[in-house]
């Protein structure tokens, strides 16, 4: 998307985010282009490989080169998966920690850390998942505790609510009522691949679906404007097509009318 986002003057995007891990260690000339769009529009990032569930000890190292590209471009705002991704070696997907109270409080105190060192409050993602873990208490549960215990905020992806509400039979609508307002960063809205009717598999590589839109305009009623990012990580369209679905989230929280609309794009 960087031709299209440095030649067009038009664009009306709030923020774009990106994977710190993308571009910490890319080259000069990537890094010169990664400049000329932080020092034309707010930027978020969105980490891969925190693993903050793991059971192998932070990489405090890791931590501080993201403290430090966050600082080089004056980035506020780091969100990460609740999620682990690696144990002995990186495992290339994201897996779902087991809803017990050990892992809030195993979880809770990483958190912490991570924080510490980035010297910036984190927002951590309702991250979608295949096989439910064994545990002691639900999604919903697990989630809020974690929030609590580590004092951290939520980035809430509204798909993955939904594609884990039909993977696992609950009620997204209650999920989404349930969640702290006071600690929702911001959202995430995607597309998915539909694989069977009790099967969807998390893609960010399709336009989003009448289901999860109408998700996203029950969580602005019940939570207010957030600014809200369209993930799309694969089969990118152009950017005028893309502006559709952008325009769509200017439309839903418009008929929110709580407070003037972010919209965004990855």
């Amino acid at each position: 998307m960087y031709q299209e986002l440095v030649e067009n003057d038009q664009l009306s995007l709030d923020f774009l985010e990106v994977a710190p891990e993308n571009w910490m260690n890319a080259g000069p000339r990537h890094q010169h282009q990664l400049r000329e769009l932080t020092e034309r529009f707010p930027f978020s990032t969105h980490g891969l490989s925190l693993s903050i569930g793991s059971p192998v000890p932070l990489d405090i190292e890791f931590v501080q080169r993201v403290k430090a590209f966050l600082d080089e471009h004056q980035i506020d705002t780091y969100t990460e998966h609740l999620s682990f991704c690696s144990d002995e070696g990186h495992l290339y997907d994201l897996l779902p920690i087991p809803f017990t109270e050990q892992a809030v409080d195993y979880v809770s105190e990483r958190i912490r850390r991570v924080s510490d060192v980035l010297e910036r409050r984190i927002a951590l993602e309702n991250v979608s998942f295949y096989a439910m873990p064994p545990g002691e208490m639900s999604e919903l549960d697990f989630i809020n505790s974690v929030l609590e215990k580590a004092d951290c905020d939520l980035l809430l992806d509204v798909n993955n609510v939904y594609v884990n509400s039909v993977n696992h039979g609950y009620d997204p609508l209650h999920f989404i009522n349930q969640l702290p307002s006071e600690r929702i960063r911001y959202l995430h809205i995607a597309g998915h691949y539909q694989q069977d009717s009790d099967l969807i598999i998390d893609t960010h590589g399709a336009d989003v679906i009448d289901p999860v839109w109408e998700l996203l305009k029950a969580t602005y009623s019940r939570h207010g404007q957030r600014p809200t990012l369209l993930e799309r990580d694969f089969n990118i369209p152009s950017l005028a097509t893309l502006d559709n679905e952008l325009s769509k989230i200017r439309q839903l929280k418009s008929q929110a009318a709580i407070a003037p609309a972010q919209t965004s794009l990855v």
